[in-house]
């Protein structure tokens, strides 16, 4: 049996335009197909244009598809871009399997948090996650002293020391739960030349992340939430460098509405991470805290509150909780997926020892 790309009615793909075949009577031979490729990522406003010819697929895939005559085009942006991408608004049924992840993905975390102790190994503090199966959206880990600045490297059998700078993250499908500290019980027990650590790093991420929080909603724009983080971590020694706040979905990262000037609009559907990372490149390593939420609007919230009463009032005591104990107010339309949403603790060893919005 063989193959060929052949002309089919309604245009070209991505386009108008002809096919591979045989030329139409009296005409010239029609130029190669366009066959649109769906990968897995889009690569920003900036490089559009070039991005189509960036295809994230095997090579030979690419490679058949140009040997049929077609030419291969990626299109990634229908499904990823932000504003437009067909993945990225969701509806009750994808919100609800995000709530869901990301209850089990914060649960995971606390226990690892509520357990952690000097003398574990990471494997150690990495099994108090206790994993129920789900798929994971990318590499999970417990990271500890010089290793905690890898990033998404594997644990390992370094024995945990009092002081040591700490990483976490954890997520399954439609969620990341992430932190950042410190392996201690108060300033004491941190390295003398970063014991001001809550009140240099801390405490003035902690207050953008808030901010974040409260300004983030139906019709904001992803321009004013980088400008927000800007204005806050602007100093280089936060070292905030990735997009502060971007999607969510299966894959943890598809794409952010977040940068520069960005116009894109927030709407109904859409799920998003807090993402403020800072990345000093000191001995005061980071802080962190990063947590999905939902924007729902009211006949969205209506709809989720019918069909799934415990997701909507596991997302009630979580506002109530943000409001009341870390004094954190979201707009109406603002459903925080994670039970750990906002919750700060910069010692670990002193998890009920949270950061909490003057």
């Amino acid at each position: 049996m063989s193959a060929r790309c052949s002309r089919v009615s309604g245009g070209r793909a991505g386009g108008g335009g002809g096919g591979a075949g045989a030329a139409p009577p009296g005409g010239a031979a029609p130029g190669p197909r366009r066959v649109g490729i769906a990968g897995w990522k889009y690569f920003g406003p900036d490089d559009e244009d070039e991005a189509a010819d960036w295809i994230e697929v095997p090579a030979y895939l690419v490679s058949v598809l140009r040997g049929l005559g077609c030419e291969p085009v990626n299109a990634s942006a229908l499904f990823v871009r932000p504003g437009s991408g067909l993945r990225l608004i969701n509806d009750i049924d994808q919100v609800a399997c995000f709530e869901f992840a990301a209850t089990h993905g914060s649960a995971a975390m606390r226990r690892m948090l509520l357990a952690v102790r000097p003398g574990m190994t990471e494997f150690d503090a990495f099994s108090q996650f206790r994993p129920i199966g789900l798929p994971f959206s990318y590499h999970p880990m417990v990271l500890s002293g010089e290793r905690a600045a890898l990033g998404l490297a594997s644990s390992s059998g370094r024995e945990l020391r009092r002081g040591d700078p700490m990483s976490a993250a954890l997520g399954y499908w439609g969620s990341n739960i992430a932190r950042g500290g410190f392996l201690a019980a108060s300033a004491a027990d941190l390295p003398a030349a970063v014991s001001d650590y809550v009140d240099k790093l801390v405490a003035p991420y902690f207050a953008c992340a808030c901010e974040w929080y409260e300004t983030i909603g139906i019709g904001v724009t992803g321009g004013e939430l980088s400008a927000l983080v800007r204005r806050r971590l602007g100093d280089p020694f936060f070292g905030v460098q990735l997009n502060p706040g971007h999607f969510i979905h299966l894959d943890e990262w598809p794409s952010s509405p977040v940068w520069p000037g960005s116009d894109v609009v927030l709407r109904s559907g859409m799920a998003l991470q807090l993402d403020i990372i800072p990345a000093t490149g000191t001995a005061y390593h980071t802080t962190n805290i990063e947590d999905g939420v939902a924007l729902a609007d009211e006949a969205a919230r209506a709809q989720l509150a019918e069909r799934y009463p415990e997701a909507w009032a596991r997302i009630g005591r979580r506002r109530v909780f943000m409001a009341d104990q870390l004094g954190i107010r979201l707009k109406p339309e603002v459903l925080p997926l994670s039970n750990l949403a906002g919750y700060l603790p910069p010692y670990w060893l002193a998890p009920g020892l949270a950061m909490r919005k003057n």
